[in-house]
């Protein structure tokens, strides 16, 4: 297994395929001085290799605090409760995925297709409105609601000295009736993604874009979606 790999200021690349378990999601770690901040926590099945990532960082998964739950799938939310449960990191996620993430209807987390059981837990921050701020560390966290792959799907955005760096997970999709997935939600969504005019792009699945790429990605799915 590969270490962890440093992204740009601040940020580092500590899960995923080729780092923790072929089925995770990227694991992003943001340094927020006083503390660590996880995006997103992968299936769970690769926690102990993450935990591994972080140390060889020179941190502790203890300075772990919080957690952002993109969204209610198994790969991305899978490894939060052993988080929780080991080191008490607290869990932020927008109101309308935390059912999901919670255990009130497994089927929106997808873990039937993973063959995984599932363990929820309780997310201590709800995010509620469309966009808003919190202060972790000393970093500003700017969280979009950006519905579409799911209903609760949120992406993150900080402003470091390399830019502005946007944690725009599973961008490409994949949509299904079952998880609640919206297309016409998901094309407003990508357009407030092309407007934030992001430096780097760090993406659930295909990693990390920059400058220009960035927004060839996000509109290459916009047409291949029929816009």
């Amino acid at each position: 297994m590969s270490k962890a790999k440093a992204v740009c200021d601040r940020v580092y690349v500590v899960g995923g395929s080729g780092l923790s378990a072929p089925e995770d999601a990227f694991v992003y770690l943001v340094d927020a001085g006083s503390e660590l901040v996880l995006i997103d926590a992968g299936v769970g099945y690769g926690a102990g290799r993450i935990e591994d990532n972080i140390r060889s960082l020179g941190w502790q998964p203890a300075q772990v605090w919080h957690i952002i739950a993109t969204h209610c799938h198994i790969d991305h939310i899978g490894g939060l409760f052993d988080w929780k449960e080991r080191y008490g990191s607290k869990i932020i996620a927008h109101e309308l995925d935390r059912a999901g993430i919670e255990g009130e209807n497994n089927k929106l987390t997808a873990a039937s297709m993973y063959g995984v059981d599932y363990k929820p837990v309780k997310v201590d921050t709800i995010l509620k409105g469309g966009a808003e701020k919190l202060i972790l560390g000393d970093l500003e966290f700017n969280f979009l609601h950006t519905p579409g792959h799911t209903p609760g799907s949120i992406s993150v955005y900080i402003d470091t000295k390399d830019g502005r760096v946007l944690f725009g997970q599973d961008i490409h999709g994949p949509f299904s009736d079952a998880w609640g997935s919206d297309l016409a939600q998901w094309r407003a969504s990508m357009h407030k993604l092309l407007d934030l005019r992001a430096d780097v792009l760090c993406e659930g699945h295909a990693g990390i874009y920059r400058g220009e790429k960035i927004g060839k990605y996000i509109e290459g799915y916009l047409k291949r979606y029929g816009v």
